[in-house]
């Protein structure tokens, strides 16, 4: 497994988690952002802090599970990650691209 970089933090935030409950939680100042398998609360909450410039309150990971899958009579697993709620405080709001 390939270690993290933590000087500059750019493979920690994989990308932005766009869904209807997420747009509903960003109203309460809460990100969520797909993020490497390996990052922890420290790596997120840093590389948070070195793209957006604002410090989060807090941080809560949650594990995403493979699940099995029949595509055409073949059957696969979908891959595992990991995402991570940021929470701000209120008022602030990150852009999102």
């Amino acid at each position: 497994m390939a270690k993290l970089n933590t000087k500059t933090n750019i493979f920690i935030l994989k990308s932005p988690r766009v869904t209807e409950k997420s747009s509903m939680l960003q109203e309460r100042s809460i990100y969520v952002f797909n993020v490497a398998v390996n990052a922890t609360k420290k790596d997120v909450s840093r590389a948070v802090q070195e793209q957006y410039k604002i410090i989060p309150l807090r941080v809560n990971m949650v594990q995403i599970k493979s699940k099995k899958t029949t595509v055409k009579g073949k059957s696969g697993k979908t891959a595992r990650g990991k995402k991570a709620y940021v929470f701000l405080k209120k008022g602030d709001t990150l852009k999102l691209a």
